[in-house]
């Protein structure tokens, strides 16, 4: 159900780095979640908000879900609560959903800006204009129960390494350009979400701090 001996390598691999995996759990049985959490796994992805909310539901509290999907806005109610991050802000009115829905549950949920990357027009998230647009509004800065941690972005599906390798190194600059210029005195920006099944090693290798794995984890 899981290949575990691709799970022990994965997470060496990304503690070696210093980075942290994300187990991509979406269509996955509980079983095979929970196989993982007994193995000591305690970071989930999920796609769909629905099966989030019903996995979380059932599977031990001390697990820490990631919403790695896109995420309509009507949708965050149901996830505020208790989710641990999400990935996948790619528009102020969606920052400003999240910020309301996690003010009436009096808490602060963490995000990462979605940057779109890739060559794939399919694939979804900011600009880097877009982004200052978003960090220079006086909406972004009304803002109190969301805070943003890093950014996240996914390369093209592609056997070119050498793009995908080239796509890494541009969120990283995009990384560090919004450190700089907006999060110099917050550590808690800090976060790259980048790199997953096919490409998780070249992610690491250009910095990437989180790397989503799914179908290497799971038979």
């Amino acid at each position: 159900m899981i290949h575990t001996q691709n799970y022990k390598t994965i997470l060496k691999t990304a503690n070696a780095h210093g980075a942290q995996l994300v187990a991509v759990s979406k269509t996955r049985p509980n079983e095979a979640l929970q196989a993982l959490y007994d193995l000591g796994q305690r970071h989930f992805g999920e796609n769909r908000v629905q099966e989030l909310v019903d996995k979380a539901e059932v599977l031990p509290q001390d697990i820490r879900w990631h919403q790695i999907g896109s995420l309509q806005r009507n949708k965050v109610k149901y996830i505020a609560p208790f989710v641990h991050l999400i990935h996948s802000i790619d528009s102020l009115r969606l920052l400003q959903e999240i910020d309301r829905q996690a003010a009436r549950h009096h808490r602060t949920i963490d995000g990462l800006l979605q940057f779109h990357i890739a060559q794939e027009q399919s694939k979804q998230g900011l600009t880097l204009d877009a982004a200052h647009e978003l960090l220079q509004s006086e909406a972004y800065a009304q803002c109190q129960h969301v805070r943003l941690v890093g950014v996240m972005g996914m390369a093209t599906f592609t056997d070119d390494q050498a793009q995908v390798q080239q796509e890494f190194e541009w969120l990283q600059t995009i990384f560090q350009t919004l450190q700089q210029q907006y999060f110099a005195d917050q550590p808690h920006f800090k976060e790259r979400s980048m790199g997953m099944s096919g490409d998780y090693e070249l992610a690491l290798a250009a910095g990437s701090t989180m790397v989503r794995v799914g179908s290497l984890l799971f038979g």
